[in-house]
């Protein structure tokens, strides 16, 4: 398996607070792409990081040896339209609870 710590940078710093309609519907499937690898197991956890420089998502990944971290993250949704993109950052190891 390969662990990831992956970052979702917006594509402005204030953009939690200044979405347009079609970024929040992207967001609404942004949400919905996660928790979908949420339940295959693809992600371990992720959600916003408010951060008063400017707020950006957070999600960790465990994935097969195969797959690419990158191929993954290019198919949610807001990467897809154009509104912001992804950090990788390989981690040795990913232990969590439960």
């Amino acid at each position: 398996m390969k662990y990831y710590l992956c970052k979702f940078i917006p594509p402005r710093a204030d953009f939690l607070a200044t979405m347009t309609a079609d970024e929040r519907l992207w967001m609404t499937q942004h949400g919905s792409y996660l928790n979908e690898l949420l339940e295959q197991g693809v992600v371990v956890a992720h959600g916003p990081v408010i951060d008063p420089d400017g707020s950006y998502g957070v999600s960790l990944y465990q994935i097969e040896e195969d797959q690419n971290i990158a191929a993954i993250t290019s198919l949610d949704p807001i990467v897809k339209n154009g509104s912001g993109h992804y950090e990788h950052y390989a981690m040795l190891h990913l232990k969590a609870r439960g």
